[in-house]
């Protein structure tokens, strides 16, 4: 019997949670060695050839894409995550945030608020 990799495991619950909104698959790759400091201490996959995969903790209709060519350029991008949702959230991820992902280290950032709540985004790469 063979073993899966920890990217291989970590795929399929990205994929298992496309379609289920919330918590569980941030829970899961934080779960998964996470280093504390809002990235993970082990590479998940190649950024800048296979972009990356987003979770959105309490989601209910927000979207967010961070595409390699952002990764590649390295700068501070702000993204709107509206999506399907009837109001919008910012996020920024920084240029720290962004090396940290061009070294193929996922990276946990925080929403601003409105509403009265925000989101915990994970982006791990692909």
């Amino acid at each position: 019997m063979s073993e899966m990799t920890r990217k291989q495991f970590l795929g399929t619950i990205v994929k298992g949670a496309a379609g289920i909104v919330g918590v569980a698959a941030v829970t899961s790759a934080a779960a998964c060695g996470s280093g504390g400091g809002g990235t993970d201490a082990a590479p998940l996959g190649n950024c800048v050839q296979n972009g990356t995969s987003v979770s959105i903790a309490a989601n209910h209709g927000h979207v967010l894409m961070v595409d390699k060519a952002d990764v590649v350029a390295g700068v501070a991008k702000t993204y709107d995550i509206m999506g399907t949702a009837d109001h919008t959230h910012s996020v920024t991820i920084s240029a720290g945030n962004m090396t940290s992902l061009k070294a193929n280290t996922s990276i946990t950032v925080q929403s601003t608020t409105s509403g009265s709540h925000m989101h915990s985004i994970t982006v791990i790469c692909a």
